[in-house]
């Protein structure tokens, strides 16, 4: 892998891509001092990648303030498409929905955080509410913790090892070790049930969706109001549901 230090890294091309995500950080458009404070980077050398994005159609300006349009949608969806199992998601996840009259979704790992790929909504709308693109800390969903059962155990020391482990409501599990034995359940089981460790409104109950060799590509859950479901009422009810849904999508990769 290519590393800041190596010659095969572009570093002109890093930095570009920088400052689209830089510009995706705030609404309303940014300055060409605020771009240039976000990358740390001078303003001369932003002035040049800005001129570019103009030029590509990625960014437009009143001369002032910079904004993405709407052509950067086309590297997200690069991805999207790039997902086998992507084209069926959503009418799979709609099923679902309507079988277990509960709010879906599945995700995919990206560092310390899993990415919403796709979320279906019951009409009962949880208080929080995460759509297409979201981000949230593994550590502390269900989806997070079957996607880090699937890393190799290497991978999965180093994400024990470095990341930020943080306290986001009483029940939140911190402590390194309980994390890693909570990871290795979920391995185990095939299945992760978590509990207000993200909102304490809110539990969540996990599978993984596999590619034909059985590695751990996404994961799919079912997100629940916390109290309302116990974990054994939870698994007994869902759990069949989840795992049928997720071999329909390994079936199409």
């Amino acid at each position: 892998m290519a590393t800041p230090e190596s010659e095969s890294f572009v570093r002109t091309f890093a930095r570009g891509l920088k400052v689209i995500e830089a510009l995706g950080k705030a609404a309303g458009g940014q300055t060409l001092a605020e771009v240039a404070e976000t990358v740390e980077l001078p303003r001369t050398v932003v002035r040049r990648f800005l001129l570019t994005l103009i030029d590509m159609a990625f960014v437009r300006s009143d001369g002032k303030r910079y904004w993405l349009t709407p052509r950067v949608l086309r590297l997200g969806l690069s991805y999207l498409n790039s997902l086998p199992y992507w084209r069926d998601a959503q009418p799979a996840l709609e099923e679902l929905c309507a079988r277990i009259r509960q709010s879906c979704a599945l995700s995919v790992l990206d560092g310390e955080e899993l990415v919403y790929v796709q979320r279906q909504h019951a009409k009962r709308i949880l208080p929080m509410s995460p759509s297409l693109g979201s981000r949230l800390p593994a550590h502390a969903v269900s989806m997070g913790r079957v996607l880090l059962a699937g890393l190799p155990d290497e991978q999965l020391d180093d994400y024990l090892q470095h990341a930020s482990v943080s306290r986001l409501t009483s029940a939140t599990v911190t402590d390194r070790r309980k994390l890693r034995e909570a990871i290795e359940l979920a391995r185990e089981q095939g299945h992760a049930w978590v509990d207000g460790e993200l909102d304490e409104s809110i539990c969540g109950l996990a599978v993984p969706v596999r590619d034909r060799q059985g590695a751990t590509i996404a994961a799919l859950n079912v997100s629940l109001t916390s109290g309302q479901f116990t974990r054994e009422a939870a698994i007994e009810q869902f759990l069949g549901e989840l795992r049928n849904t997720a071999a329909r999508l390994r079936a199409r990769g």
